[in-house]
This record gives structure tokens, C-alpha cells and sequence, in this order.
């Protein structure tokens, strides 16, 4: 989002100078003049230095707490300067304090509550500040708020029910993978003495996990570099455009688990967009606010041409359908939204039933999950014991 430094006459005929953040110099203009700014001067400048908190530094608790409260002071009748105000007052954390104090300094410089949050969007997220800009642009910012308090507690209900469910497969993980090791590292060499006569006559399988064996304990280290090594270069290369777009496109194509992220974004992006419908928003600028709501590289692409396809007059029905990325569903509940003039109505609506497929979906994952992980791992140290039974009763044939 670029920066525009302006300078402009207040309501009262003072002349006013500040800055606003904004997708385009007439997105831009708009909002200054809805403030009641009469604009003297607006062109590019430096983004304001803020006071930014660390996003590792407050918790999804605390965004939580922040922004019920806010919508209970605001729907209380408080404007949002005193809200916040309220609310760095009962703030028991300092960096919390801290945030509350930065919002409150660029809103008394004249800023919208989405403007002020903007130097904070890696702590609350692109869905965040497009919600609250919404609210602001319908004049319910306590509605909205409402909406995201919900959102973020259901965010929160299924981010625990996955790590709950998460434990016991990583600790079944971790132990099977230190067994691997252990038995390929120190089990298996003490045999290694028994089996050294026998040369040919060992068993293939044996000779195969005697030199792995070896070659764990010879190399381990340099594979546990290599390993490390080609970690890092994977999340270097994630963080590419080229990598997230290859990223995305591979997790799409997998078996369960893309159509879990494809519901997951076109959830974000038809709630988002039946939220801005329902408070007012015109098509045009909800689309382009919905869009960015969508973190996957190849779903935003598919969904970029929406707003020529509107600007042109044409259904947004009929431009889903031409991309072949979206299902059947999607389709025909956007065009039963658009013919009957509920959009906004089908969106939510689109959006609760792939909500509910995306939970059934991580349950059903993650019971598939841990038998795999069990049979898996089983299997590699059923493999290594067979491998050593072989090996023993070979030197006991070799002896009789």
C-alpha cells in the first residue's frame, strides 16, 4: 500500500498536513475528502516512522481481548479516540500499551482506525485491517468488529482442536524416528562382528541395513547438515514469488489436503466479500478488497480477473467459470446470489459450508494420520528386525 503525504483545510479552516496510506492517488483523495479535508496538495512521500510492535511480542489472546472490548466501547456510543483511550488504561501489558498508545497517536492525527493499523498488519493480518476497513466504509465499525471477534474465536477453536490433535502423532513421530536412529546407530553395528565372515552369504536385506547402519555412523553428521542445510534453502526459496507460487500450485494439487486449502481461501474470500456487500460496499471495491484477503499465490491469480470482468459488465459467475479453477459450488451459488440480488447473502452462506467442510476435513486428516505415522515407522523397524533375524540365522545355518 503506497503513501501519500498531504496538505489540506480542515472543517474548521485550519490548514492541515499528514499522511494516509491508500492503494492509488484517488483512493487516496476519497478519503481524505470523507474526513471533510478540502485538499490543497497530495503526492507520494516516505511512510511514517511508528512505533511498531513486534508481532512475536503480543499474542492472538490479546488481538482477541482488543478488539471485543473496542467493539463493546464503540457500540456503547464512545467514539474511538476515547475508546482507545478506555483501553490503554486497563491494558496490563506493556506492549500491548505500547500498540494502544501508536493507534491512538494517528488517530488524533486525523487517520482512520484501518490507516492506524496498517504499520501493524503483521501482527493482525490482511483479513484484519480489509474487515475494519469495511466496517468504516459502511459506518458499522462495531458490527464488524463483532464479526471479527467471532471470526477470531473460531480461528482460535480450530487452531487448538488441530494442535491438540497434533500432539500425539509429533510424539509418535519423534520417538519412531529416534528408535530409527538408535537402532541403525548402535543396535545394529553390535551384530556387525557376526556378520563379517559370512561376505556374499549375508542376506541382501541384512547387508542393506548393515550399510546403512554404517553409513549412519559415519556420515550421520554431514546428513544431519545436508538435511538442515536443504531446510533453510527450501524456506529461502518459499519466500520467492517463484517459490510460493510453485508452493501453492503443489498444495492444490494434493489429494486431501487441496481441497482443504482451496475451501479454507474461497471461505476467506466469499465471507469477506458477502461482509462488505451486506454493509454497503459497492461490487467493485468489495472484490478488490476480498482478493486480498486470499493468501494462495494461485487461487488470487484466479480470482484477479473478477474486477475487469465487473468493470466490463459481465457476471462474476461467468468469470469463475472461465478459469477452471473454481468447483461447481462456487459457480452456482455466486450465480444464484447474482440473479436473485442476494449476493452478499450467497457469499456468507458459501462461505459457512466450506468453513464446515474445511473442520471435517482437518478431522478426517488427522485421524488419517496417526495409523500412518504408526504403520509407517512400524514398518521400517519391522523392516530392520527381520533383517537381523535373517542375518542370525544364516551364521546359525553357516555353523550347522
Amino acid at each position: 500500500m503506497a503513501h501519500f503525504s498531504y496538505r489540506a483545510i480542515g472543517r474548521d479552516g485550519r490548514p492541515k498536513d499528514g499522511s494516509i496510506e491508500a492503494e492509488g492517488l484517488e483512493l487516496a483523495s476519497r478519503q481524505l475528502r470523507a474526513q471533510g479535508l478540502t485538499l490543497l496538495s497530495l503526492q507520494p512521500g516516505e511512510a511514517q516512522q511508528s512505533s511498531a510492535v513486534t508481532p512475536g511480542a503480543i499474542k492472538r489472546q490479546a488481538i482477541l481481548a482488543f478488539t471485543s472490548e473496542l467493539a463493546v466501547l464503540l457500540r456503547a456510543g464512545l467514539p474511538l479516540d476515547r475508546s482507545l483511550r478506555v483501553l490503554i488504561d486497563m491494558a496490563a501489558q506493556a506492549p500491548v500499551k505500547t500498540l494502544l498508545q501508536d493507534l491512538l497517536k494517528s488517530v488524533k492525527g486525523g487517520k482512520s482506525l484501518s490507516q492506524a493499523l496498517a504499520p501493524h498488519e503483521a501482527l493482525f493480518g490482511g483479513f484484519y485491517l480489509n474487515m475494519v476497513r469495511a466496517g468504516e466504509a459502511s459506518g458499522q465499525l462495531s458490527a464488524v468488529l463483532d464479526r471479527l471477534v467471532e471470526y477470531l474465536e473460531n480461528a482460535r477453536a480450530n487452531r487448538d482442536t488441530v494442535v491438540s490433535a497434533l500432539i500425539y502423532p509429533a510424539i509418535l513421530l519423534v520417538v519412531s524416528i529416534l528408535s530409527i536412529v538408535v537402532m541403525l546407530g548402535f543396535v545394529v553395528p553390535q551384530f556387525e562382528t557376526l556378520f563379517e565372515d559370512m561376505g556374499e552369504a549375508l542376506p541382501p536385506l541384512t547387508a542393506m541395513v548393515i550399510a546403512a547402519a554404517d553409513f549412519i555412523k559415519a556420515w550421520g553428521w554431514l546428513l544431519a547438515l545436508l538435511v538442515a542445510g536443504a531446510v533453510m534453502a527450501l524456506r529461502n526459496w518459499l519466500r520467492t514469488p517463484e517459490g510460493r507460487a510453485a508452493r501453492d500450485q503443489r498444495l492444490l494439487r494434493l489429494p486431501l489436503a487441496g481441497s482443504i486449502v482451496f475451501q479454507f481461501e474461497v471461505a476467506k474470500f466469499a465471507r469477506t466479500l458477502g461482509t462488505l456487500l451486506g454493509n454497503g460496499v459497492s461490487l467493485l471495491k468489495a472484490i478488490s478488497i476480498a482478493i486480498d484477503t486470499v493468501d494462495n499465490v494461485v487461487v488470487k491469480e484466479a480470482l484477479q480477473v473478477l474486477p475487469p470482468a465487473v468493470k466490463a459488465g459481465r457476471r462474476m459467475s461467468v468469470a469463475m467459470e472461465e478459469t477452471r479453477l473454481f468447483t461447481p459450488m462456487v459457480i452456482q451459488m455466486t450465480r444464484v446470489g447474482e440473479e436473485s440480488g442476494s449476493l452478499d447473502y450467497m457469499m456468507l452462506e458459501l462461505a459457512r459450508v466450506f468453513d464446515q467442510q474445511v473442520q471435517a476435513g482437518v478431522k478426517r486428516g488427522l485421524t488419517l494420520l496417526e495409523p500412518v505415522l504408526i504403520l509407517g515407522m512400524g514398518f521400517v523397524i519391522a523392516v530392520i528386525i527381520i533383517a537381523i533375524l535373517m542375518g542370525i540365522l544364516s551364521v546359525n545355518d553357516l555353523a550347522i
